[in-house]
């Protein structure tokens, strides 16, 4: 069975279960990747999938994130993901492995025809409903807009960015599922106490949220404020998991989409 059927027919307790407990195969290194990426397979009882294993030796040391903890935040990113119920980060653990402990999440295979949601195209053919969100031209002067769909996935998408604090929501941590989901990776710089979100996905920036988007980030404090708190605890400070309880409430009160910070840079580099 090839990962892309698992993505298609594992739920998410058999795909936990196979993450934590399955044997490993590293298959090669993801060389674009800043920290230590690795691909791999996991085996478990005849069961087979592809996953992501970024281990905790490999992370490169951050001016503004303490060491060691960016496997924890691509836990905490599924954790919080998944208690608002959308569903958009790939299961994630975190676990030993051959090159020591980390985090561990399944891979995503995108459909070969799978159409983008968020690139650079010609400012004059951007399609209906695209968000222009930064314009740029290439060597001969030619006029781009980096632009993103406007895709209720994407802007639940934006919303837990917002949530998570994500300093880095580049449009290649934007994924389309063979079961036509939208999925993030790519979570180790989030849950920062300051204010550093840095994404792609403005195009919704102060606008209203959708109703839905409000009452799921209502469920969502009562989750920080419970259980959900306790299991981030093993990941994240105390300030950290205050810090996201605080922007949960901003959010609700506001009723809004962030706007973009004008004292931190609003875009990732490089965007995709």
């Amino acid at each position: 069975m090839t990962s892309s059927d698992l993505c298609a027919t594992l739920d998410e307790s058999d795909a936990l279960r196979l993450l934590r407990g399955g044997q490993f195969q590293l298959e090669g290194r993801l060389v674009d990747a800043s920290n230590t990426t690795l691909r791999a397979r996991l085996t478990l009882d005849g069961v087979t999938a592809r996953c992501v294993y970024k281990p905790v030796r490999g992370e490169r040391p951050l001016w503004d994130f303490p060491d060691g903890t960016l496997a924890g935040r691509e836990v905490s990113a599924y954790l919080v993901s998944q208690a608002t119920g959308w569903g958009l980060v790939p299961p994630t653990v975190l676990r030993d492995g051959p090159l020591g402990p980390g985090a561990c999440q399944l891979w995503i295979d995108e459909p070969d025809d799978a159409e983008a949601l968020v690139g650079f195209v010609p400012s004059d053919q951007l399609p209906p409903r695209w968000f222009p969100v930064a314009g740029a031209r290439d060597e001969d002067g030619t006029a781009y807009a980096l632009a993103h769909a406007d895709d209720p996935r994407l802007a639940a998408l934006a919303v837990l960015d917002a949530v998570i604090n994500n300093a880095d929501r580049k449009g290649g941590h934007v994924l389309r599922g063979p079961d036509d989901r939208v999925y993030g990776v790519d979570h180790g710089v989030s849950f920062h106490v300051e204010e550093k979100l840095r994404t792609v996905l403005w195009g919704w920036a102060g606008r209203p949220l959708p109703a839905e988007a409000v009452e799921v980030l209502r469920r969502l404090a009562g989750a920080v404020a419970g259980p959900l708190g306790a299991e981030l605890a093993e990941h994240l400070t105390t300030a950290e998991i205050a810090e996201l309880a605080g922007r949960v409430d901003r959010l609700v009160e506001q009723g809004r989409f962030p706007l973009p910070p004008q004292d931190w840079p609003a875009m990732p580099w490089p965007p995709i």
